[in-house]
């Protein structure tokens, strides 16, 4: 997916999103659940905070 088509899931801008991917802005946790969600892994996978991309659901 694009950075383009990504935002509009995520309801923000294309320059939003990509200044999330940079690191330029923090992703507010509203943000970390849907990108979740659209990636089909848990929030702990996407922070680095586990290898397994199961979520618990």
């Amino acid at each position: 997916m694009t950075q383009r088509e990504i935002a509009e899931k995520l309801q923000c801008s294309q320059r939003v999103y990509s200044n999330y991917e940079r690191g330029e802005l923090n992703v507010p946790c509203d943000i970390l659940i849907k990108l979740a969600d659209l990636h089909q892994v848990s929030v702990d996978y996407l922070l680095e905070r586990t290898d397994k991309k199961e979520t618990n659901r």
